[in-house]
């Protein structure tokens, strides 16, 4: 793998995007075509390769920037795929800052979405220069000249300065591996990425860097591995790096601390290799600085100059979370204690540069951007064994001229025509404006609204219930607001065990009358815990541990097998949107319980 000393032989890229309209799948194209993998090596045969993580290959999203390298000629392109949620815009905001250039991916059907217009925003007020790939231009729905226009009010409503507004346009099919500079008028040309990589060369502009000045390098990233520990990611600004080099790490709060440089490493696909020297406008991984956090410069030791520290949004929701304080704790978790969870959540601080966390009793309150930033937090805690309970999401309020404000957001959704009266009943009850609404040809009509962010809170699950899954729902936040009048709780009243025990077919049987249930026979459960939905307004005690009373006498009714409707299962997001202010979900790596905060009845009744 050869290395290049020439700053202008190197291109760096971020690849921004909506949700789902082909970031990581271009990505894989262009890993694959420029040979950065043999023939015979199972990456060939990969899709989604940036995806590492489970949680990423389960949902289909990318959670965490990644940053990889191709090389296409001379040229050293490095390449940082973003996420597309909202919720992991954090990490958007971080990597940014190590690029030139961006490539802005956007869906022939779909058009600019909330999310497109976040990364564009962010992404030209850094000054970077874009390049627009119209991709999945093969879908039977493509209206290219339509998203084409699209653009280019979006771009006029973005851009910081005029040259921005001179973007050259390309056309793709990212999961066949083809792009155009023109619309083709038959997908089956001959085609691969070659456009794009010349597309790079020409338009991005190679790094603006000082060689000859002392090193200087904002940690952007951190990996690790239990092979060299912690490496420190970033792009140099400039100056050259080598292994051994005295540098000196200035911290958040103006200290700084000596470190010796040990090794360097570069990007090559999924894989990382060593090198014997770091040059201005590359982006290297070293390793060495044990204490490095995000946002802070690592410098040379004769000249240790500290670069501005990334900036990241404010988290809009908060979540309580705690050691686990049910009847069942420490049963099935490794780790339980507010110790070992308070040094889990300091490590998720180092990485996670979106997230805050404070001390609240014996639990933390945990705030973030969005319910998926939290939920993927709380899932990859419960898969290492963790075991605690979190309440319910709250949204994170601003003070601001004596005045408490609250985060607005802008939702846009799009539902075939037939569920448009129940979706503008449902918004409706939660105090949303519309703000626009028109139909597309194709029988969705897009509705676009504002609303608080709390008006927001479990309303996905109830909206794809009621749509029979057909809506598609992107929201961003766009504003903060005085805080507004409470919402009426619009949820019915939960079923809650009466006592202790083993849960019996027979018991289970009765209980459906009243409601929806959660639990299936044979279950272990506690005085306390929820057990269904009540089909009325208010919450009722129900015993499900009952067994049926044997006597001598027998009939043919007593003697049938009892018929049950199978439990309604939840997943973590559908009990996050669940829970209510007086409620918590319990969380262990073998199951997730809903619970009222206070188990005791007469507790509970007091306190109304």
């Amino acid at each position: 793998m050869n290395t290049t000393q020439d700053p202008t032989k190197i291109r760096n890229i971020a690849i921004i995007a909506h949700v789902d309209h082909g970031k990581t799948t271009l990505v894989d194209g262009l890993l694959k075509q420029s040979n950065t993998f043999r023939e015979n090596q199972a990456e060939m045969a990969q899709e989604l390769i940036m995806d590492s993580g489970d949680q990423e290959r389960e949902r289909g999203i990318t959670i965490t920037a990644k940053i990889t390298a191709v090389q296409h000629d001379d040229y050293r392109i490095n390449i940082i795929d973003t996420p597309g949620h909202a919720d992991f815009s954090g990490e958007v905001e971080r990597t940014l800052n190590m690029a030139d250039g961006c490539l802005l991916i956007v869906d022939a059907q779909e058009g600019p979405m909330p999310q497109t217009k976040f990364v564009l925003g962010k992404a030209l007020a850094a000054e970077l220069r874009p390049i627009v790939v119209i991709n999945k231009i093969d879908k039977p729905g493509a209206r290219i000249q339509e998203v084409e226009d699209e653009l280019a009010d979006l771009f006029l409503e973005l851009a910081v300065h005029e040259d921005q507004l001179h973007y050259p346009v390309y056309y793709a099919i990212g999961r066949a591996g083809k792009a155009w500079d023109t619309p083709p008028t038959n997908g089956e040309e001959n085609a691969d990425l070659s456009t794009i990589f010349d597309a790079i060369m020409t338009n991005i502009p190679a790094p603006q860097v000082e060689l000859d000045k002392p090193f200087q390098m904002l940690v952007t990233a951190l990996a690790w591995d239990t092979y060299k520990g912690k490496y420190a990611i970033g792009r140099i600004s400039r100056g050259r790096v080598k292994p051994g080099d005295q540098v000196v790490l200035c911290k958040k709060d103006g200290s700084q601390a000596k470190a010796r440089v040990e090794q360097v490493f570069m990007s090559q696909g999924v894989a990382r290799f060593e090198v014997q020297d770091g040059i201005a406008g590359d982006i290297v991984q070293l390793t060495g600085m044990g204490d490095a956090q995000i946002g802070e410069t690592i410098a040379d030791a004769t000249n240790p100059e500290t670069l501005p520290v990334l900036e990241v949004e404010a988290p809009t929701l908060k979540i309580y979370l705690g050691p686990n304080t049910s009847p069942m704790k420490g049963q099935e978790g490794e780790f339980n204690t507010s110790r070992q969870i308070g040094e889990r959540l300091q490590k998720e601080l180092e990485t996670n540069v979106g997230l805050r966390v404070e001390d609240n009793g014996i639990g933390f309150l945990v705030s973030g951007r969005g319910e998926l930033h939290l939920s993927v937090l709380i899932e990859t805690m419960r898969r290492e064994g963790y075991e605690f309970e979190v309440g319910r999401p709250q949204v994170v309020t601003i003070e601001k001229d004596g005045q408490i404000l609250e985060p607005i957001e802008e939702l846009i959704v799009e539902v075939p025509a037939e569920h448009v009266g129940t979706v503008q009943m449902e918004l409706g009850q939660r105090r949303a404006t519309l703000k626009e609404q028109f139909a597309s040809p194709k029988g969705v009509t897009k509705l676009i609204y504002e609303l608080p962010t709390r008006a927001l809170l479990g309303i996905r699950n109830i909206l794809l219930t009621a749509t029979k899954g057909t809506i598609v729902m992107n929201s961003l936040v766009v504003d903060h607001q005085p805080i507004g009048q409470p919402l009426d709780q619009i949820r019915n009243g939960v079923l809650i065990a009466f006592e202790a025990g083993i849960t019996t077919p027979y018991s289970i049987q009765n209980a459906e009358a009243r409601g929806t249930i959660f639990v299936g026979p044979a279950i272990k459960v506690y005085a306390g815990q929820i057990v269904g939905l009540n089909n009325r307004q208010e919450d009722m005690e129900i015993n499900l541990c009952k067994a049926k009373q044997l006597t001598n006498m027998r009939s043919s009714s007593s003697d049938g097998v009892v018929q049950l409707t199978p439990p309604t299962i939840f997943s973590l997001e559908e009990c996050l949107d669940f829970i209510e202010n007086d409620e918590l979900l319990e969380v262990t790596p073998k199951n997730l319980r809903l619970r009222k905060r206070e188990l005791d009845p007469n507790k509970r009744k007091r306190q109304k």
